[in-house]
Parts: C-alpha cells; sequence; structure tokens
C-alpha cells in the first residue's frame, strides 16, 4: 500500500511540477487532463476519490483508536501498538497528500486552461485592433 502511494504522490509532484512551468509537456499534460475529464473519467475520479476519503477516515479512526487505548494505559505503548500507530500515521498522511495533490492538480488545470483561453483571445483582440486602426 506503501509504494502503490508514493508512487502515486510522485506522479502528482511531476505533473505539478509540468503544469507550474511553461515548458512544450505541459500543452500535453493539459490535452491529457482535458481528454481526462470527458465521458465517464469524472465519474470514476470522484468515486477513487470517495473511496480514498473513506480509508483515509477509517485509518485516522484506527489511529485515535490506538492512540486512545496508550493513553488509557498509563502512556506507555508496547512495540506492537508502536509500530501500528506508525504504519497508520503514515498512511494517513500520505492518503491525505494524494487528495490534496489531486485537488491542486484540478485547481492548477482550469487555470491553465482558463490562461490559455485568455491569452488566445488576447492576441485575437490585438490582431483586430492592428487591422482596424
Amino acid at each position: 500500500m506503501f509504494q502503490l502511494l508514493f508512487t502515486i504522490v510522485t506522479i502528482e509532484a511531476v505533473l505539478i511540477l509540468t503544469l507550474g512551468f511553461g515548458t512544450p509537456a505541459r500543452r500535453v499534460v493539459v490535452k491529457l487532463l482535458d481528454l481526462s475529464k470527458q465521458g465517464r473519467t469524472p465519474l470514476v475520479a470522484k468515486t477513487v476519490a470517495a473511496t480514498m476519503l473513506v480509508l483515509f477516515g477509517s485509518v485516522m479512526f484506527s489511529t485515535i483508536q490506538i492512540h486512545t487505548r496508550v493513553s488509557e494505559s498509563g502512556g506507555v505503548a508496547n512495540s506492537t501498538d508502536q509500530v501500528m500507530f506508525a504504519n497508520r500515521l503514515l498512511e494517513a498522511f500520505l492518503m491525505g497528500t494524494v487528495l490534496f495533490l489531486a485537488m491542486v492538480i484540478d485547481r492548477m488545470h482550469y487555470y491553465t486552461r482558463e490562461l490559455q483561453i485568455t491569452r488566445r483571445n488576447l492576441e485575437i483582440a490585438v490582431k483586430k485592433g492592428k487591422t482596424g486602426a
């Protein structure tokens, strides 16, 4: 599970960096994201995000249960509880990061798309202004 979450975080970080800088790869990424927002893909993405959100809540609940159990036993945790707590905490952090970065990618795609449309409209207006003057 951790390997999958680390891979997803890495892919999302690369997408964010690609969207952040005006490279030729950005056009490709924007086109791919445009295609991914057509058809049934948004429904699948929302379903996956909702599933991850439920898993995130479950992991957080499990982490809180372990913490409560350790607190009730006088603050001394055995090694099993420590390992389980650390694993659950890492898993929760990675799931939260994946969900947050997905939201960042969505917004960056939206703003990049709007920027392209605004630039295109500005170029058209400038051309019309030069021919009309």
